[in-house]
């Protein structure tokens, strides 16, 4: 049996864009509802989670003074590396998350159709990776297909595992921006630990 690793490499050496990341109408509305999910005009320090090609890095790239886009196979990697070029603050990494999480600060943590491809155990990490190195008030965008993936955890599963894991760290506030098409938003404001944000964007549900 093939690790998850060497599926998507096939898939990327059959295709640079085996999701249509570039030309898809899909892919697009997503991007936007992306965006349309942050509740500020810029960010000083981001991380994109699962970048892939670097479709949505180069959207995110103009609203953040340093970004790091990360993905675990090597070709998506360097086409990302490519399309981020006109923008100086942003780099992308090859790392295998969580066990490769890159340790810093950020205030945007957007984890783009990711978690229901790692573990339970997975997603445990990646929380505690997340309520550590996110500032107060950080914002941490969830997206995640709302169909069929054929993975052990179904989207929904895995993305309240880790709400239930973060919140369990750092108090959090929490707004889903629903969708007709088959994703879903969730914003999550991170609190400082033993505190409450001074101002929460509307609407805001307390997690």
């Amino acid at each position: 049996m093939s690790t998850p690793a060497e599926h998507f490499e096939r898939l990327y050496r059959a295709d640079a864009d085996p999701w249509r990341y570039r030309t898809s109408r899909y892919e697009a509305a997503k991007y936007a509802a992306t965006l349309g999910a942050l509740t500020r005009d810029r960010y000083a320090s981001g991380l994109e989670a699962g970048c892939s090609i670097g479709v949505l890095s180069a959207q995110l790239a103009p609203r953040c003074d340093r970004l790091l886009a990360v993905d675990f196979i090597a070709k998506a990697v360097d086409l990302a590396a490519m399309r981020l070029t006109p923008h100086p603050g942003a780099q992308a990494l090859r790392a295998t998350l969580p066990d490769e999480w890159p340790k810093g600060r950020y205030d945007l943590i957007v984890l783009s159709e990711l978690l229901y491809y790692l573990s339970p155990a997975g997603i445990d990490a990646l929380a505690r990776h997340v309520a550590r190195d996110a500032v107060a008030d950080a914002e941490c965008v969830i997206v995640h297909f709302q169909g069929e993936t054929g993975t052990d955890l179904r989207p929904d599963a895995a993305r309240e595992r880790f709400c239930d894991a973060l919140g369990g760290l750092r108090p959090l506030w929490i707004a889903d921006h629903p969708s007709p098409a088959d994703y879903n938003h969730r914003t999550l404001l991170l609190a400082a630990r033993s505190a409450a944000p001074a101002t929460l964007p509307a609407p805001w549900g307390r997690g």
